[in-house]
């Protein structure tokens, strides 16, 4: 009769360094400040001027990060500006779950809107990892059971304030969102060849039905 296998050896006896660290969990109250965007439509923006996010761009060109800003308004007073590192949310929305989504405003100077939640975080948060969290992570789908309303709901920072965050340590909150960043300029690569394709075929086929006609 063959022997017996060893028994494994128990976890509890690995080295620290082969553990898996522990995400804490805090209540994003406890680990940011909150702030808000300040007036503007669609009706004041220009050609050029000072660039602008509205609110309505999370939901028709979102972005986990935003480096750019094509949109622009003649300055008014009491305009709030990014610093740089904001989460910005949109604060009403037609949907629970399509208002809980977050991006960052990577650049400062670029103004902010009204009806955005504007989220400053400590240095112990990385502010992509926040934003992936709170459109994708548990945040995400605590944050739309608080949105309120029928038609039209809301969600304001005092319900961002009181949801929990689960995150690791601040190297490993970085990691992530390289990762994460690495794979949205990834899907952006290949989106752009297959439209360029796309694009090209359609031509293609333009031109035989004007031949043909």
């Amino acid at each position: 009769m063959p022997a017996k296998c060893a028994a494994p050896r128990a976890t509890a006896h690995l080295s620290q360094e082969y553990r898996t660290p522990a995400w804490e969990q805090r209540k994003l109250g406890e680990l940011c400040s909150f702030s808000k965007g300040c007036g503007y439509s669609k009706n004041d923006l220009r050609d050029q001027g000072t660039p602008i996010i509205l609110y309505g761009r999370l939901y028709t060109n979102y972005e986990t990060q935003i480096h750019s800003v094509d949109t622009f308004v003649k300055p008014l007073e009491n305009s709030v500006y990014s610093e740089g590192g904001e989460v910005i949310i949109p604060a009403s929305g037609e949907t629970a779950e399509d208002i809980s989504i977050a991006s960052v405003v990577e650049k400062p100077g670029i103004i902010l809107g009204g009806d955005l939640n504007v989220i400053t975080s400590s240095a112990d948060i990385d502010p992509v990892f926040l934003a992936l969290e709170l459109s994708y992570g548990k945040p995400h789908f605590d944050l739309a059971k608080r949105a309120q309303g029928k038609s039209v709901v809301h969600i304001h920072n005092e319900d961002i304030a009181n949801v929990f965050f689960g995150h690791p340590n601040i190297a490993e909150q970085r990691r992530i969102g390289a990762f994460f960043d690495r794979l949205d300029s990834l899907i952006t690569l290949h989106q752009r060849k297959y439209c360029g394709v796309v694009s090209w075929m359609l031509g293609v086929a333009l031109v035989r039905l004007s031949s043909e006609k």
